[in-house]
């Protein structure tokens, strides 16, 4: 079986690659597991030097690396460049902390001493996304391999150039050249990959189905894992609210890469009596957002990563008209070449419809009618996701009565869903659990030891 890298723009085979065999993938466990028992005894600080450089790389390879981005998965150059610098503050940001963060906790015992230790677990198994191909997994690697993990990248299968760019910053960057590598293979290899003895601990990003196949077999394993998988996310919209400013908001965190993210913003659910004056300045905004070439600087999204994923989107927009939700703008396939899809309005949804109770993957937002601030939390919570929110509203008072009752990972009040290195990130319910990012992310795959002396 090929790795293929296609080009989401034209349909165009960029470069094809053998995936490895059993016994190549046996080699790259065994020297992992040397370099990481080795790298385990190396003082944080040492760590962090690489990581520093690696930084530094990433900061001046960002415009080649958003080419990239744009040829394999469609994200336009200027964000593809963007995300690569974010990268850089994360590793930058754990290059910084991860010495506080891993400092030996001392505790009050009946010792004479007593102490906590956070030791790393080993070689570490992350299955990561294309829709950040770059974000998604310097995620994982800032924070683990300061904790003295090593890593193994089983990349999404359409983005092979993005993972092999990636192994190749962290070999230049001067990490030894087995801690850190892209392995290229489909899905049906993950599962024995995870039941391995060499693996300490699996790690993904994705789907809410590739989710539960991971969580499985770690599970099988008794090994430890992390979900950060879908999210169909509630956008609030309260009476009181700064209606053009959510709006303008509201049209990024829906189309931002084309839709394709987790925690883009989905369900808008917009009091009643602002309801129709939202809808409006709403629908100005998304009007605004230009959809064309990824490698062109003034296009603001390219197409879907795949035609196959643009069309299944497709089906569930036209299933959601056949339920009765009214298609206020865009909502129909193009013609010609590439995967592209319209910027899109659902609007009058109701919550039984199909659009309010699946993840859209694309710029497809859905607008439900709340009779109150009360009841737009219930449909908020009417989800089996629970990755993000965000609350709008100018009173303080309500922010918090209501954030505590909304069931998510986290809750941004007048601002768009985003992930920050320094706040932990991740969901609930069939989001996921397990946090990334932040203090707790560091500390997802460390052994948490006590130490006691008398």
């Amino acid at each position: 079986m090929a790795i293929e890298s296609l080009n989401p723009t034209t349909g165009e085979l960029l470069r094809s690659f053998p995936e490895m065999g059993k016994d190549e993938v046996d080699r790259i466990l065994d020297a992992a597991v040397r370099a990481q028992k080795a790298w385990a005894r190396v003082p944080v600080a040492e760590r962090a030097v690489p990581m520093r450089k690696v930084a530094a790389l990433l900061r001046e390879r960002a415009p080649e690396l958003g080419r990239l981005a744009a040829l394999e998965m469609g994200k336009p150059v200027k964000d593809g460049a963007a995300e690569a610098v974010k990268c850089a503050w994360v590793c930058e940001y754990y290059a910084e902390n991860a010495g506080k963060f891993l400092a030996p906790r001392p505790e009050t015992s009946d010792g004479s001493k007593a102490y906590v230790r956070f030791d790393p677990l080993g070689v570490i198994l992350a299955v990561m996304p294309w829709n950040f191909p770059y974000w998604q997994v310097f995620r994982f690697i800032a924070p683990h391999l300061m904790a003295g993990n090593g890593g193994l990248l089983k990349h999404a299968s359409n983005v092979p150039q993005c993972a092999l760019a990636i192994e190749k910053l962290m070999h230049d960057a001067g990490f030894p050249p087995d801690l850190f590598r892209t392995l290229l293979v489909g899905s049906k290899p993950v599962r024995g990959i995870i039941l391995d003895p060499r693996i300490a601990a699996a790690t993904i990003t994705g789907s809410e189905p590739a989710g539960r196949a991971v969580a499985a077999a770690a599970g099988e394993a008794l090994k430890p894992s992390v979900m950060e998988l879908g999210g169909s996310d509630p956008f609030i919209v309260l009476a009181d609210a700064d209606l053009d400013q959510a709006a303008k908001v509201g049209a990024v965190a829906r189309t931002i890469n084309a839709g394709q993210s987790c925690i883009c913003a989905k369900r808008f659910i917009v009091e009643s009596t602002v309801y129709d004056a939202f809808l409006s300045k709403f629908t100005a905004a998304m009007q605004a957002v230009k959809v064309g070439d990824p490698m062109q600087p003034g296009t603001d999204i390219g197409p879907q990563a795949r035609t196959d994923l643009r069309d299944e989107m497709h089906e569930l927009v036209k299933q959601a008209i056949a339920e009765g939700a009214r298609p206020a703008m865009g909502c129909t396939l193009p013609a010609g070449p590439g995967a592209f899809y319209p910027v899109s309005i659902l609007a009058d949804v109701k919550t039984s419809n199909v659009a309010a109770r699946e993840e859209l993957f694309g710029p497809v937002a859905v607008v439900i009618r709340a009779d109150s601030a009360d009841h737009a939390v219930q449909i908020a919570n009417d989800s089996r996701f629970g990755l993000g929110a965000s609350l709008w509203t100018t009173s303080e008072a309500t922010v918090e009565r209501l954030v505590p009752r909304i069931e998510a990972g986290a809750v941004f009040v007048n601002g768009l869903v985003k992930s920050d290195p320094r706040l932990p990130f991740g969901g609930v319910k069939t989001s996921g659990y397990g946090r990334e990012l932040g203090l707790e992310g560091i500390r997802a795959f460390v052994n948490v030891k006590t130490v006691w002396v008398k």
